[in-house]
Order: C-alpha cells, then sequence, then structure tokens
C-alpha cells in the first residue's frame, strides 16, 4: 500500500517530462479535452457539439477521436471515406462544417469491426493522431477521451499540451463518483479544469411537457460546489440529438453554453 501510494505522489512530476512538439506542418492554437471517468454519460456527444459550436462561430477546427477501442466519432457526422495519405501523413476528413476528424474508425475496414489492443498500443495510436495527421492551421482541436483513468486518458494528459479539460457526469450518484476520480487525476497531472456539464439531466415529457427524472434529480449543483469545479450547464435527454447522431446529423444540433469555452480558455 505503501509503494502504491509512493507512485500515485510522484505523478504530477512525471508528467511534466514529455509534451509532444507542434505536428509539422500544422498549427495548434489551443487543445481541450472532454473527460468523464464515467463511461456512457455522452462524452462523444458533448465532444462533437463543441466542436460544432465552435465551428459555427467561425473558428478553425479538429476533433481527435482518442477513444480507440470505442470509436464512434465519425458516426455522429456521418463520415466514412478513409483518410487520404498525403507526403507520409495523413489527410483528415472534413464533415460539412469543415471540421476536421480523425478517428480509428475511419482506418478499420468495417465500422464495426473491434479494436483489440492492449495499452501501449493504444497510447501509441493516440500520440500519432497528433504527430501523423495533418491538422493545417487549427484554432482549436477538442480531444474525445474514453472512460477510465487508464493508456489514453493519460497519455493525453500527459504528452498532449491540454489547455483544459470539459469534464462530463450525469445525475447518477454512481457517475458522479466515478467522475471524481477524473478531477482528482486531473488535478495530480495538473491539467487546468474548465468546467462541468451534466448529461441526461432529465427529459422534458412529450406529452404534457413536465420534467422527467429519469435518473434522479440533478446533482449539478452540489458536484459543482464540492469539487470546486465551475458549472458551465446541463444538457437533457432529447430524441432529436439521438436521431441526429444515429443520422450522422449532429452538426444540426446547438447546445448554446458552449459558446462561452472560447471565453473561459482566455480567461483561465
Amino acid at each position: 500500500m505503501q509503494e502504491t501510494e509512493s507512485r500515485a505522489d510522484n505523478t504530477p512530476r512525471e508528467s511534466a517530462l514529455e509534451k509532444l512538439a507542434q505536428p509539422e506542418e500544422s498549427h495548434i492554437r489551443h487543445v481541450i479535452a472532454v473527460v468523464s471517468g464515467k463511461g456512457g454519460v455522452g462524452k462523444s456527444s458533448l465532444s462533437a457539439l463543441l466542436a460544432v459550436s465552435l465551428a459555427r462561430d467561425g473558428y478553425r477546427v479538429g476533433l481527435l477521436d482518442a477513444d480507440i477501442t470505442g470509436p464512434s466519432i465519425p458516426k455522429l457526422f456521418g463520415l466514412y471515406q478513409q483518410p487520404r495519405a498525403q507526403n507520409g501523413k495523413i489527410s483528415p476528413p472534413k464533415t460539412a462544417l469543415g471540421i476536421k476528424v480523425i478517428s480509428l474508425n475511419l482506418l478499420l475496414p468495417n465500422e464495426d469491426d473491434p479494436v483489440v489492443w492492449r495499452g501501449p498500443l493504444i497510447g501509441g495510436a493516440v500520440k500519432q493522431f497528433w504527430t501523423d495527421v495533418l491538422w493545417g492551421e487549427i484554432d482549436y482541436l477538442v480531444v474525445d477521451l474514453p472512460p477510465g483513468t487508464g493508456d489514453a486518458p493519460l497519455t493525453v494528459m500527459q504528452s498532449l499540451p491540454l489547455d483544459g479539460l470539459l469534464i462530463v457526469t450525469s445525475p447518477q450518484e454512481l457517475a458522479v463518483m466515478v467522475v471524481k476520480k477524473a478531477i482528482k487525476m486531473a488535478r495530480m497531472l495538473e491539467v487546468p479544469i474548465l468546467g462541468l456539464v451534466e448529461n441526461m439531466s432529465g427529459l422534458i415529457c412529450p406529452h404534457c411537457g413536465k420534467p422527467v427524472e429519469l435518473f434522479g434529480p440533478s446533482r449539478a449543483q452540489a458536484v459543482a460546489a464540492e469539487t470546486g469545479v465551475r458549472l458551465l450547464g446541463t444538457i437533457p435527454l432529447d430524441p432529436e440529438l439521438s436521431r441526429l447522431g444515429d443520422r450522422g446529423e449532429i452538426e444540426a444540433y446547438r447546445v448554446d453554453f458552449l459558446k462561452e469555452i472560447p471565453r473561459l480558455l482566455e480567461n483561465n
């Protein structure tokens, strides 16, 4: 037990040792990662919605799907074509709004093929998506992280020059417990946290118009107060968002409070 605590104490110092340089032939101004620690709370949807919000405001945006074994970003945007190779680098496809996207699912023969990789390969793939992709001129690169506090999140937090994290949770107490692990991990690694978003925060009944607390009452304010993380907003369960995501048309959906992210970065 004592040895485990010693390794944990060393983590912040180790995290400062290796930061990847800017990719060749690219210039990325800001990097934002979306993290939860808990699976199934909507990190990929929020990553996509953040990228869409930034693109709608005229920023040049890239979206890096770091969920190597469970990639879903291309499906949300209706992207299926494989990236082109250009001078030994990967040229990412663009969405309708011009968002540049890279995901392992774009490199597989079939979108439902599994990726059965161990940790070192996963971390290496994440690094390659940074170094070997022709991102070009990007104002914001959004990184969609997988659940947990393992190889991919650790690689991103240690190796990429992150400007901040967006934390995603849901009203369930079980989700909140796991999300707190991700918050503590970020603070151990000295990565700035921009704010907290509560997803799946109730449902508006389509028949009576009253809110329905499917996963219990919102805990967003309480979690923000307890952890000291700024609450950015809540997103209710919306069948329209699911429908648009399934059809690859997530760019048609808007979340207004995400427009505040550039201002928060400047003031961070």
